[in-house]
């Protein structure tokens, strides 16, 4: 080996070595940016009145508290709204990852007519704002009197484009071979569906627990629109009326504010941590065939 040619056999490795600490370094920042936001809202659940209103502020806490979090039981009936936003996140993802499936099934794997355009249609609706659909699902939630109901709340949202688009790309991946042995075997449809593409599909499903739960969770415009009794409040909505109440101290309100968004955030968390496996296995394959 020359000199010429070991220098350049060098020069990859060199250059290697440069870029690895470099992109490490850029990820850690924009970690740091993005968890920020995050980690000042933690932390400032268990500040004090004083570090909340300090100028400059205060990152870490002088004095850890849970006031903010006992005021906040006081003044708002955070059980009930905490209810209500668990009864309406778990309907709405159990309804999706009912439905999205059979229909998703039936786009991939049965042949029917018409089933190319209904697949348009489903790709269609992803296409349009949800905005534009509060106006019509209000007047139909108020024709059909579901206006300050669970029903009224689950309803518009039991079935995604999205959900049904992720879960027919997924059960495209399922070997036909394997679904006509089984029809071979005399396995009927419902006993193909629940037995063998179910639980070979759970990536995805993982992953459609995590996005419909997550969005059902947060949902803010929808709830605040659909609902006029306090109790029915969710979470956001509650804390949201909770921000604008002109009564609130400004220091305390904030505190309480924090300690209201974490309790939010947790579950959602929670959820995160126990499916990630899943869902990042099912983002990796998403519409692989």
């Amino acid at each position: 080996m020359t000199a010429d040619t070991a220098t350049k056999a060098r020069t990859p490795r060199r250059t290697g070595r440069v870029r690895t600490p470099l992109l490490y370094t850029i990820a850690s920042v924009a970690l740091l940016v993005m968890a920020a936001p995050f980690l000042w809202m933690a932390l400032s659940a268990f500040k004090t009145k004083q570090d909340l209103t300090a100028s400059p502020p205060v990152w870490i806490p002088s004095r850890w508290t849970l006031d903010n979090f006992t005021a906040l039981l006081d003044q708002l009936d955070m059980p009930q709204y905490f209810l209500n936003s668990l009864i309406v996140a778990v309907l709405v993802t159990v309804s999706n990852l009912l439905f999205c499936s059979m229909l998703g099934y039936a786009l991939a794997k049965l042949d029917f007519t018409g089933r190319s355009k209904v697949f348009a249609i489903v790709l269609a609706a992803l296409m349009v704002p949800g905005n534009l659909m509060i106006l019509p699902l209000y007047v139909l939630m108020n024709g059909l009197g579901l206006i300050d109901t669970y029903a009224g709340l689950v309803l518009p949202f039991a079935a995604g484009a999205f959900g049904v688009f992720l879960m027919r790309q997924f059960m495209l991946s399922v070997p036909d071979e394997l679904l006509e042995a089984a029809r071979l075997d005399g396995a009927g449809e419902w006993y193909i569906f629940w037995r063998i593409v179910m639980p070979l599909v759970k990536p995805a499903l993982a992953t459609l627990t995590i996005f419909t739960f997550l969005g059902s969770w947060n949902n803010f415009i929808w709830p605040l629109i659909a609902t006029n009794d306090p109790d029915k409040y969710t979470l956001p909505v509650a804390l949201a009326t909770f921000a604008n109440d002109p009564n609130r101290t400004v220091g305390g309100g904030n505190g309480m504010l924090m300690a209201g968004s974490l309790l939010v955030v947790l579950p959602v968390l929670a959820v995160f941590i126990v499916l990630q496996r899943h869902f990042t296995q099912g983002i990796a394959t998403a519409g692989l065939k």
